[in-house]
Order: structure tokens, then sequence, then C-alpha cells
């Protein structure tokens, strides 16, 4: 009967279950369900779904809660498509009146997004992307557990050598240092065990640390980024950028990826007074490696930090300054991703999401394929698919000091 109709099939994924609903084109509702994400319910749901073989899953939150099921969705075959949280929020507000909400209504409210937007991300299955994504994650993890060693190490070094501890120490630092420390007391040989311990631990992350930086570097450098040529970003930094950018061609322009990384200023003028302040809003994340870059600039003799020194000159408070510099960086990398976008385009690259390849620029939900944009909110005009340069080999950095976050 329903065969041969093209359907929708919004999804409101959560870590348990899946709630559905299956809607025509002409928003008619076809089918719900309510599935668990183990093997047998995903199972289930498949199965559920081949009633309508003309089928595309509209899921919420893809980069987020919904990336595992979207994941195992785009391996077995399905077309995908992501549907932001909020162009969910706002369909449930008007179609009911008051906001309810409950699993089987953000199902419909998805798939209802997904018919009426013609703007909607494609999903593509990128194992590399994927690898890059879980790579940074695990490197961010690394750093922050690193951070916690470095702190009880310190703590204990104060107590068994008081007076005399640094603020940034290398692992050679503290092992001359522990090297010193002979007590007797059982408190004092206890409390240098551990020390030794916490020091053996931390040489053992940092090899970790060493080892994920430089798979992240070989991977952004053989999708063929120029980002790392920006002062302050590293490899970490770079593949985070790729990993949450995605295609860059989802930004109509550097405003637009400004307000995404949260460096757009937001006004916070009063009377008289004309100001600015730091906007909470966007990716923090990507806010945070922003701000990485804006501090290993401002450490150095760079343009970043002539450019810092002239927004205080010109009466503006340290923080303030500091989000000129961050937008700044911003407008910078959005700058280096389209130059790599037009670059790839230039040789004829087929490539997809800010230097990754496999995404695609050809989607709709309900009429495949009108052209797109990948943002979380649609914007006029995508850009330029992005790029796959040929790999080009590059200087190792230097070793940072315990403290350093990254």
């Amino acid at each position: 009967m329903h065969q041969s109709e093209h359907v929708i099939i919004g999804v409101d994924p959560h870590k348990l279950s899946a709630t559905i609903e299956v809607v025509d084109r002409h928003e008619k509702r076809l089918g719900a369900g309510r599935f668990t994400t183990d093997k047998a319910g995903y199972a289930a749901m498949r199965i559920y779904a081949k009633a309508w073989p003309d089928r595309v899953w509209a899921v919420e939150g893809a980069n987020g809660v919904g990336r595992p099921l979207a994941q195992r969705l785009l391996e077995a075959g399905e077309r995908v498509v992501d549907v932001p949280a909020k162009l969910a929020a706002r369909v449930r507000l008007f179609d009911t009146g008051h906001n309810r909400k409950t699993d089987a209504l953000d199902a419909h409210s998805i798939a209802i997004v997904a018919v009426r937007t013609t703007t909607l991300r494609v999903l593509q299955v990128d194992g590399e992307l994927e690898a890059l994504r879980m790579l940074t994650d695990r490197r961010e993890a690394l750093t922050r557990r690193r951070v916690q060693t470095v702190d009880r190490l310190q703590a204990l070094l104060a107590e068994l050598l008081p007076g005399q501890s640094k603020k940034d120490i290398t692992t050679g630092q503290a092992k001359a240092m522990l090297a010193t420390v002979r007590p007797r007391d059982i408190a004092g040989k206890t409390r240098r065990r551990i020390a030794a311990e916490e020091l053996s631990e931390l040489v053992a992350v940092e090899a970790k640390m060493k080892k994920a930086t430089a798979e992240l570097k070989a991977i952004v450098t053989a999708r063929g980024s120029h980002l790392m040529d920006i002062h302050g970003v590293g490899p970490v930094v770079a593949a985070r950028v790729l990993a949450d950018v995605g295609d860059v061609a989802r930004f109509a322009d550097r405003n637009r990826f400004a307000s995404w990384t949260g460096t757009a200023p937001l006004d916070a003028s009063s009377g008289e007074q004309n100001r600015h302040r730091l906007s909470r809003a966007g990716n923090r994340r990507m806010n945070h490696m922003i701000h990485i870059a804006a501090i290993t600039q401002l450490r150095s003799d760079t343009d970043g930090r002539a450019y810092y020194r002239r927004k205080r000159a010109e009466g503006k408070k340290p923080l303030e300054a500091l989000r000129c510099l961050k937008r700044r960086i911003s407008d910078a990398l959005y700058r280096q991703l389209v130059a790599d976008a037009a670059a790839a385009t230039a040789r004829g690259v087929e490539a997809g999401p800010g230097g990754h390849c496999g995404a695609s620029q050809e989607s709709s939900a309900v009429d495949l394929p009108p052209h797109i944009d990948t943002s979380d909110q649609p914007l006029p005009g995508p850009a330029n698919p992005t790029l796959r340069p040929a790999p080009t080999p590059r200087k190792t950095n230097p070793g940072t000091p315990i403290a350093a976050t990254g």
C-alpha cells in the first residue's frame, strides 16, 4: 500500500531508547513506535521501518546524543539527516501552542522539521572524521588526567619539600626533587612512595598524550588542513576545529562562524556607555580551543599580542581586548577553512566537511537533492565544499611543560 511512498522517520534519540514517528510529505502520520537502543531493539526498529522502502531518517542532535544511533543507521546504508534541537523546539511550540514536551511529541516535531526544511545537513559515513573526533576526545581526556596527576604530585612535593614547589614543573624536575628526599618516618615514606607512583603515572600519561598528538597531526595533515599554519593552533586545536566544524560550507560568512564559536560580541551598552562583552553562547569546546590559541599568541611576540596591546591602548579592559583577539582568531580559522575548501575545489577534489571527504552538499529530507546548508540554523547560500590536498611534511612542535593544558 504505502510501499512506494516517500516518508520521513523522525527520531527522538536517548541513550537507552529511541522514539520514532513516520510521516509522509504532507505531514500525515503513518506510524510510530518506541524502541530500545540495544541490539534487539535496534533490529526491531529497522524491521518496522522496512515497510517504507523510500525513507529518510531525521535524527535530532546527530552530533550529540543522537550520534551513536545516526552512525549505526549510516553504516547500515540508511539515509540520515540531522535536525537541530532548536528547530524541533520551535515546531513543537507552534504546533501545540503550549510547548508540551514528550518523546512522542518530540519525534513528531523532528519529522515535521525534516518535511518543511530543505536545508538540513545530510550525514554521510566518514570513518576518518569519526576517528579524528574520537582521538580528539581521547587527547582532551588525557590532558585532564595529566592536570589532575600534576596537582596531586605538586601537593605531595610541597609537603616533602616545603618552599620548593614550582608552578610549571617537568617530569625531570619532579624526579630530581623526589630523589633528594629520604624520609625516615612512616608518614614521610608513604608520602614519598605515593609521589613516586604519581610521577610514574604522569610519565605514562605524557607518553600517551604524545602518541595521540602525533596521530592527530597525521590525520589533520592527511586531510589537507593548513590550520596549523596559524600561530597558536597546534594539532589538538586544529583537530578539534575540524571535528566540530564539520563542513565549513554550513556557515554563510565569518560572522555566522563567530556566533557559533561564541566569539561574536554581545552588546552590553548602558546609557552613554557603549561596550560589548564576551558571549557565553555557541560551541564552548570551540571557544576553549580559540582561547588556547589566544593565550599562546599573547605569550609570544606575535601579531596577536601586538593587536591585543593596541586594543588595550585604545582603552579596552583586558577581557574586552581578549574578546577582540579571540574574534580575530575565529576569523582567521574561518578564512583558512574557506581557503582550504577553495584549493580543493580548484583541484577538482571531491571533499566534504572542513577538509573532510565524504560529506554531501546535496540534500533534502523530502525531495532529494536540492542544495543544502549544514548549519544548526538555516543560512543562505552554502559555500563551496571543502578540501583534501596532498599531505605536506610539517615540523614537529616542541614539548610543553607539565602544567600546560593543551
